[in-house]
């Protein structure tokens, strides 16, 4: 199988399927040095994962990653204090599948001679045949973004180092938009967002915070707490406290199910979603990552342009359409309206306006780059769809689903995220790399 890897200099392949024995993300040119543990990843990975919240699937995969090569095991000389460090070496994150029972895996099977209308699931049985990983659609479900959120937060966590932050938010869900707010506020609210899940979040309180899995165990004990746990998901979700809306305001200033700083504007958004949900379908949205502190003159020209490497979102599922700053709406701006204008003050290039999105001619401006991801219905949905039998190439119907997610909107976001950090790390390394040279060069 082709297409399953990214970048030149930071590079990221993935691998598994969503009723496989797991999935995983192998990183390279990952900066030696880098201090990392299984809660901090897992702290990303919980943003995505299903069964979080009324808006997500009802299955009850944790999502806890492994981190199995790619740092040292213990100091490389006593009391060098290097020990759990990145050590140049290719990184790799495995993320087992705990909730993988048969009575899941006899529900695919008695549906996938249907194929779901929107799925991939007619397309991958054309292209790979009677042996296409059909089961929880394989390579093709939304599960494999986890990979791309646990390979994004290595690479969000360098980005940080250099001045660059990555954050997202819904910007619209089922028919409803929020209002538009300062670069600042969206940053300080998704934090904020952020925080709330993970002290909220059963597991990664259970998991990490008691120490039950760290980072300084051997591989085989931690598998061992990993087969405990398959045992005690649905105990360790019970002791997940109340999020109810008040409360959670109050204390974090952020919606409780919605990652939306404009929280009227959520509460409409979770409203109108569940209006929808109601009637067996399902609806879709916008999300939308900034990047903050990108230096002027990321990206490379032509086929590489930086704007066209973050427009390879495409590639995560449920994505049917990539902006960047205005967008599709420059098409009814005139030039002076499109344009951001220039001025100098205190020695410093200040752009009027950003409708670029922070990228003009491939390269970065030195403004936040800003990205517009369009996320379509959930496919699946608890509505009867007329369809074919894929064998016998028969009319049929497929039968409602109820074990779905009635939006993946609130599950797309953390992957837009990880995604972006992804490209961006990428692009500094080789952008740091020509920089070096070229002053080299130029004063020799």
């Amino acid at each position: 199988m082709f297409g399953c890897h990214l970048g030149r200099l930071f590079q990221v392949t993935v691998a598994g399927g969503s009723y496989q024995e797991g999935l995983e993300a192998v990183c390279q040119g990952v900066p030696p040095g880098m201090l990392l543990s299984e809660q901090e990843i897992y702290g990303d990975l919980l943003l995505r994962k299903p069964g979080a919240d009324e808006l997500s699937s009802p299955r009850k995969e944790p999502d806890l990653p492994v981190i199995y090569n790619g740092i040292n095991a213990a100091d490389t000389i006593e009391d060098a204090g290097n020990a759990f460090h990145t050590n140049g070496t290719p990184l790799t994150i495995l993320i087992p599948n705990l909730d993988r029972h048969f009575i899941h895996i006899k529900q695919y099977q008695d549906t996938n001679r249907t194929p779901r209308p929107g799925h991939a699931s007619f397309a991958s049985f054309a292209k790979y045949g009677p042996c296409d990983d059909a089961i929880g659609a394989g390579i093709f479900s939304g599960r494999h973004s986890c990979t791309i959120v646990a390979a994004g937060n290595i690479a969000r966590k360098a980005l940080r180092v250099l001045g660059i932050e990555v954050f997202s938010h819904i910007r619209e869900m089922a028919g409803v938009r929020s209002a538009d707010a300062p670069v600042e506020t969206l940053r300080e609210s998704t934090n904020r967002y952020k925080q709330m899940r993970c002290d909220t979040d059963p597991f990664y309180q259970e998991v990490y915070v008691k120490g039950r899995i760290r980072t300084e165990m051997r591989f085989l004990e931690k598998m061992a707490i990993l087969a405990q746990i398959e045992g005690e998901i649905d105990d360790i979700r019970a002791k997940a406290p109340p999020t109810e809306a008040g409360p959670i305001r109050d204390k974090y200033g952020v919606h409780h199910v919605i990652n939306c700083p404009d929280l009227d504007a959520a509460q409409a958004m979770l409203d109108s979603a569940n209006k929808i949900t109601a009637t067996g379908d399902s609806s879709g949205g916008v999300v939308e990552v900034i990047a903050t502190g990108v230096p002027v003159g990321l990206g490379e020209p032509v086929f590489s342009k930086l704007d066209a490497e973050l427009g390879r979102m495409l590639g995560i599922g449920a994505i049917k359409g990539v902006e960047v700053g205005a967008g599709f709406a420059v098409k009814d701006m005139t030039g002076i309206q499109s344009n951001d204008q220039m001025r100098s003050a205190d020695g410093k290039v200040e752009f009027l306006t950003n409708q670029a999105g922070g990228i003009t001619g491939g390269l970065s401006s030195g403004q936040p780059i800003v990205v517009k991801l369009a996320v379509k219905p959930t496919p699946t949905i608890d509505k009867p769809q007329q369809t074919i039998d894929k064998y016998t190439l028969e009319n049929t119907q497929l039968a409602a689903i109820t074990r779905r997610d009635p939006t993946i909107v609130g599950r797309i976001w953390p992957v837009a995220e990880a995604y972006t950090a992804i490209v961006l790390l990428d692009h500094m390394l080789m952008h740091l790399g020509y920089q070096a040279v070229k002053d080299r060069v130029s004063q020799a």
